[in-house]
């Protein structure tokens, strides 16, 4: 089989009979011809076109190569989930079911490992109902929100699947997905997306399965205890019950600052690690198309257009867009009382009003507040504290017409899509003022790349803080602690995945090595 790469093809094309068309471009008779991965190619506003790679399934491989240079030979690899030789003495357990832990208990399951999974949130179902009540105006749940329950802070957000990283892992992962639930089309798009409200019924099926599988998922279950022996896991206690084990898979999420506190506590070695603060950026949808796809940005066939950019400050700042959500909306993300943080999500439709996108600032341990491993946390409460009490309680919310022009902030043609409530506030007060000023800068040089960016109607929502862990939970070749055997630091929280695939990913990586030993 061949996959022929940079294929242009026009807006209208029928995706569902390709072989003629992809026959004409290169000149050769097929069999079969598949679509592998689409794109949409907006460079040239007045030539809107998707970019494509094919598979061609065909006799003379070797004609086509010699007459397109963007051919290649594909192998088809599909990723083998494994098989325990032996079982082991306890079943291993898994603290989070988020992205990470959620792929590691999968994988643990179909090896025959019967994996425990520990999640302190609550199931999807009852984890939606908290977090609707919270939007529509009533008390924080710390234990069942946009951070914490079923499927990890990805359930509540826009369910990217776009991913950095080339492994073969990958595309399992999407598989599993669309075996649970997700639509196909996440197999063929360049930035696949699944959405809050599909997502929600993909992560119960998952569980499911782990279930039917032998494992146990156990809602409202937190982390109080790593029992260790010479340096040795050998239990763990949740909920005042102690769980014997040898193997803990730590993929608590980047928010479960409390666990971040029992490893220092215990003398599990971590790190300080540079992450990101910033606000959330709302324009009309409407407004980012036309500037992205000119003409074409009514055409039936494109979706909400997204964006993504980055910038490098004389300052020596990186500012940068994280996160979009087409046709989404911003939501209050808070997890800790008496504090503040947002975030972006979208329904699988992306058909919202308004666009939203993380625009963040690099902070480095530099910028922390002192040398203990936990001062990237701190700074991240002071924020979140500072943006609670500036409104007490309400969304803090301004226009790029009042944070980088110094106009009045007045809601004109973007209305912010925050609930419950939202309040106007002097972000210098909520923010240092590197911050400040690198948020200025960087909106300005976006501007510069889409038209309309530093728009005075544009809403800023503040602050967004969880974007990434600020410590690394230092690991070995063997996905182990440095020094603690038996505990495995895995996904975003503990510093090594960045969204749901490569947190997926990592979860899978580590189940591996478990089934293997």
């Amino acid at each position: 089989m061949l996959i022929i790469n940079n294929v242009k093809l026009p807006l209208d094309t029928d995706f569902e009979d390709l072989k003629t068309t992809v026959e004409k471009l290169i000149k050769c008779k097929t069999d079969n011809v598949y679509l592998y991965k689409k794109s949409v190619d907006a460079r040239r506003k007045d030539n809107v076109h998707f970019c494509c790679s094919v598979l061609v399934e065909c006799a003379n491989e070797q004609v086509i190569l010699k007459k397109n240079k963007n051919a290649q030979l594909y192998i088809c690899k599909d990723y083998k989930w494994q098989t325990a030789n032996k079982m082991h003495k306890n079943p291993p357990v898994v603290v989070g079911f988020g992205p990470c832990g959620m792929f590691c208990a999968l994988a643990l399951a179909r090896a025959g490992l019967k994996p425990i999974v520990l999640e302190r949130g609550q199931d999807a179902d009852t984890r939606k109902k908290d977090v609707d009540a919270f939007f529509t105006g009533g008390k924080l749940n710390p234990e069942s929100n946009v951070q914490f329950g079923e499927g990890g802070a990805g359930t509540f957000s826009d369910g990217k699947l776009n991913t950095g990283i080339k492994d073969i892992r990958c595309r399992a992962v999407l598989k599993e997905f669309v075996c649970h639930g997700a639509k196909e089309k996440i197999l063929t798009d360049a930035k696949p997306h699944i959405g809050t409200d599909i997502l929600i019924d993909v992560v119960k099926s998952i569980r499911k399965e782990i279930i039917s599988l032998g494992g146990k998922v156990l809602f409202g279950t937190k982390l109080e205890k790593i029992n260790i022996s010479n340096n040795v896991v050998t239990s763990v206690v949740a909920n005042g019950q102690e769980i014997l084990c040898e193997n803990v898979v730590l993929a608590t999420g980047h928010s479960a600052r409390d666990v971040f506190e029992l490893l220092r506590d215990s003398g599990v070695e971590m790190q300080q690690k540079a992450f990101s603060v910033g606000v959330r950026i709302e324009h009309l949808q409407e407004n980012i198309n036309k500037a992205l796809y000119g003409k074409f940005y009514n055409h039936p066939a494109l979706s909400s257009a997204d964006y993504k950019l980055s910038t490098h400050l004389e300052n020596g700042r990186g500012v940068y867009t994280f996160c979009m959500c087409p046709g989404g909306e911003v939501i209050n993300a808070s997890s800790e009382e008496g504090k503040l943080a947002v975030n972006g999500m979208s329904y699988s439709r992306r058909d919202g009003k308004n666009a939203n996108s993380a625009v963040l600032v690099g902070v480095t341990p530099q910028d922390f507040p002192s040398d203990d491993v936990l001062a990237g946390c701190e700074l991240q409460r002071v924020i979140e504290e500072k943006a609670y009490n500036i409104c007490k309680g309400a969304v803090p919310v301004t226009t790029v017409g009042n944070l980088v022009f110094g106009k009045e902030a007045e809601i004109t043609e973007v209305v912010p899509t925050v609930k419950p409530s939202y309040a106007f506030a002097d972000f210098c007060d909520i923010f240092p003022s590197y911050i400040i000023q690198s948020l200025k800068q960087g909106i300005l040089d976006f501007d510069k790349k889409i038209n309309g960016f530093a728009s005075y109607s544009a809403v800023l929502t503040a602050p967004e803080t969880r974007s990434s862990s600020p410590v690394r939970i230092l690991r070995n070749e063997n996905f182990q602690s440095v020094n603690l055997d038996g505990l495995y630091p895995a996904g975003e929280g503990a510093g090594y995945a960045g969204g749901i695939m490569s947190a997926a990913v990592d979860g899978i990586k580590v189940a591996e090595y478990i089934i293997g030993m």
